[in-house]
């Protein structure tokens, strides 16, 4: 084994390594979407496949629920599209990172960029510690991805065996809270938070499953007039104390 593959294949193995947490957090995240495609009707193919080519629980499991609800394919696709815009944001800061890389493995290397992966990658593309950025992110980000396919499909056969009555699709909403929850930290998103969930108590009536994306769409505008107003807030104080200090040496 010639140095160049020994060094590809450390970058996987510590990729890995890094990415045993995330791959462990994954497992029980992936058995509830099964679960949760289980009480939806999906067929166990069509949520390996929605876990597969979509990789991004929080958009699935909403999608999920949207299809269990009866919503029309169009909402169900404005609502993924509405909860993923945050991987625009994981993309663009770890975009100059991955430049050295060929146009394939830009193009394969954010697939894998959900929460957990962006978070460690990031880690270990700033300290500069893989010698090859692209097989480091197969070692994190592949691992969870078959967790992510295999627990879904386990989850569902799970899902399918037990009693309407034990009403387990109720851990869907649970969970989607737990998850979102982490992100509330600071007025904006708060704001956004506290908004989103009123407006989607006096839109759950909508047809073809269009709360959703109208709570969802209130929120965020509700999260960026707060946040552009602490900004102005800021700017503004910031201006006056400048003029203050003017006269100062």
């Amino acid at each position: 084994m010639d140095s160049s593959t020994e060094a590809r294949r450390a970058d996987a193995l510590e990729g890995f390594r890094d990415g045993l947490p995330v791959l462990f957090g994954t497992v029980p995240y992936a058995l509830v979407m099964g679960v949760a495609a289980a009480s939806a009707g999906l067929t166990p193919s069509e949520a390996a496949g929605l876990s597969a080519f979509v990789f991004a629980g929080l958009s699935q499991l909403a999608a999920v629920d949207l299809i269990d609800q009866g919503a029309s394919l169009a909402v169900v696709v404005a609502t993924a599209l509405i909860i993923n815009a945050r991987f625009t944001m994981y993309s663009a800061s770890i975009a100059p990172h991955l430049e050295r890389l060929g146009r394939g493995w830009r193009y394969l290397c954010p697939f894998f960029l959900i929460g957990p992966v962006y978070a460690v990658a990031l880690a270990a593309y700033e300290a500069d510690r893989p010698a090859h950025y692209g097989w480091y992110m197969l070692g994190l980000g592949v691992p969870s991805w078959v967790a992510w396919v295999v627990g879904t499909v386990v989850g569902m056969v799970l899902g399918a065996g037990i009693p309407d009555e034990w009403q387990l699709g109720f851990a869907v909403p649970l969970v989607f809270v737990a998850i979102v929850t982490q992100f509330i930290d600071d007025f904006g998103t708060v704001a956004a938070a506290l908004v989103a969930g009123g407006a989607s108590i006096g839109v759950v009536g909508l047809p073809f499953g269009l709360g959703l994306v109208v709570a969802s769409v209130v929120g965020i505008v509700a999260g960026v007039v707060v946040e552009w107003g602490g900004n102005g807030i800021g700017s503004g104080e910031e201006s006056g104390n400048g003029g203050g200090d003017g006269g100062e040496p």
